[in-house]
């Protein structure tokens, strides 16, 4: 069976760009993505895999397969940046105290302010006002200073393994993302 091609248009022939072969277990780059979107908030892997339509154990193998790549770097720094968001609430409790109302016959008479030491000398107890990146290395090191989304964009768009430092570099400080603040904030003309 013959096949008719119009005469007016001519064929356009393009390069295939190679991509990344689809992952057996089911965790396409999609799939990862999200779901370290959903563990940045959630701070819950099981909530977070289910999310992407996948199991915790599923996760917790893919992460034990990709912990030392992009991947797991970027499951790090997911529960690193949602532990950051806990302990800055818990120090502004601890500085700024609780507002209590104080009640009269069922109306509201005032507010006073009640600290409770004990959260402050937990939070310097355990080191918890220490936030360092002084122990993390290599290209995570970069990312880490970057942020969540462009390690996320990383994944997205990179291969699975982690390149030479260099390039790593280039692409974690590279051109900012749509929204992102470049530090210019006049335009060319």
């Amino acid at each position: 069976m013959a096949h008719n091609i119009p005469q007016s248009e001519p064929l356009i022939l393009t390069p295939t760009v190679p991509t990344r072969a689809a992952r057996y277990d089911g965790w396409t780059t999609e799939k990862q993505v999200d779901f370290l979107r959903m563990l940045a908030t959630t701070q819950n892997v099981a909530a977070a895999a289910r999310s992407v339509g996948m199991g915790r154990q599923s996760a917790y193998k893919l992460r034990a397969r990709l912990d030392d790549q992009p991947f797991g770097a970027a499951w790090r720094l997911a529960l690193r940046n949602a532990r950051n968001t806990v302990l800055d609430a818990a120090i502004e409790r601890a500085v700024n105290g609780v507002e209590v109302p104080h009640y009269w016959k069922g109306e509201l008479i005032g507010t006073s302010r009640k600290f409770d030491e004990r959260l402050t000398t937990a939070l310097l107890a355990t080191g918890a006002l220490q936030r360092s990146t002084a122990h993390i290395h290599g290209p995570e090191r970069e990312f880490a200073e970057r942020g969540l989304p462009r390690l996320l964009d990383r994944i997205a768009n990179g291969p699975a393994e982690w390149c030479d430092l260099e390039d790593e570099r280039d692409f974690a400080w590279g051109d900012p993302e749509p929204g992102e603040d470049d530090g210019d904030s006049g335009t060319a003309e």
